[in-house]
């Protein structure tokens, strides 16, 4: 009998220990998985696929976000492929998509019906004249337009509520056109593109990649962005409830972000076919050095400060007054002060 109670005993006990270790590889499991017993946040960044060039591209091809996360407790996710940010709206309702680039200009469309999203960074335009140029109103070479008035009675091709649409404005007002002379043909980039090929529009305002491939094509540049009072800075956005619950790992895709454009301006070439030298989203001879060009004038994004709502403002405005959006958007309650909610002073704070 006493045998038999004292391998009972010990028959409890190994289970105890077995049931104690089995609780311990839980407890670890969870903190691996952004569990509060590790004290990490557990965020998700959640980005567009970055492509075959530039900063992005290259932190994922390396890990480097990846690397960088784990030590706040956060990781990344790479989603799809989108051509412009009013493409990625979709993807952000969603929740595909949590951290997005862009332009004031499509934002300021989005954050006028949907106010789920803050703008945390902003780079400032390119002013150095010896940068090549990066988007433009652009004609076939054989087109009787000389000039921004030859537009009146002609159609243009814009991407809605986006960068194209606002210089396109831009334009016409330092030109003294009525806006509604001008029917502005609604197509994203690639519409555009063949749009413009075709003949099918008079004009297109090409951004981005577009522009360097309609000007190597044997388009005629009529006007560019920075031959206006351009406002339309290019931002960095995120999702309310990554910023207010995790800035901290927002802080660190804006420190990866600054820290490679900084490499990307002293040696651009290794930011270019980042995963592919050849087929279709690879780049040579004159397209290549123009991006390598491009990217030695490239500034730094920055964490947006109040002062930046005078540029909210002036395109929000702008907008407002050709019916292209509705609604006012309040610059104050559109842009997040990371540095402060992350645990450092803002400029704004600080002075």
């Amino acid at each position: 009998m006493w045998k038999s109670r004292r391998r009972v005993r010990v028959a409890v006990l190994a289970l105890a220990v077995s049931l104690s270790g089995l609780l311990a590889a839980c407890g670890t499991s969870s903190a691996a998985g952004g569990g509060s017993s590790s004290g990490g946040s557990g965020a998700v960044l959640k980005l567009q696929d970055p492509g075959n060039a530039g900063p992005l591209a290259y932190a994922k091809r390396e890990g480097i976000l990846e690397k960088r996360l784990k030590a706040v407790g956060a990781s990344v996710e790479w989603g799809g492929s989108y051509a412009s940010f009013t493409a990625t709206i979709d993807a952000v309702h969603s929740g595909s998509v949590n951290v997005l680039a862009g332009a004031i200009s499509p934002a300021v469309g989005y954050l006028a019906n949907s106010p789920d999203i803050k703008i945390f960074s902003v780079t400032d335009p390119i002013t150095d004249p010896a940068a090549p140029q990066t988007d433009g109103l652009v004609v076939r070479p054989d087109s009787p337009i000389k000039s921004v008035a030859d537009l009146a009675g002609k159609q243009v091709a814009v991407n809605k509520g986006g960068k194209g649409e606002y210089l396109l404005l831009l334009a016409l007002e330092k030109a003294g056109i009525p806006v509604d002379q001008v029917k502005r043909v609604y197509l994203n980039p690639d519409q555009g593109a063949a749009a413009f090929a075709t003949g099918k529009v008079d004009a297109w305002w090409a951004i981005v990649k577009a522009y360097p491939e309609a000007v190597a094509k044997g388009a005629r540049v009529i006007v560019h962005g920075r031959d206006l009072d351009d406002k339309d800075l290019t931002i960095l956005a995120a999702r309310n409830e990554l910023l207010d619950r995790h800035p901290e790992a927002v802080q660190v895709y804006l420190q990866v972000l600054q820290e490679l454009t900084e490499e990307a301006r002293k040696t651009p070439e290794k930011f270019e076919n980042v995963f592919l030298d050849q087929g279709p989203t690879a780049v040579s001879g004159a397209r290549l050095a123009q991006n390598i060009a491009t990217a030695k004038y490239a500034n730094i994004p920055r964490h947006v400060t109040k002062d930046d709502g005078a540029n909210i403002q002036q395109v929000a405005e702008l907008f407002r007054k050709y019916g292209v959006v509705s609604a006012a958007v309040d610059p104050a309650g559109v842009l997040f002060d990371l540095k402060a909610a992350a645990g450092s002073p803002s400029p704004a704070a600080a002075g």
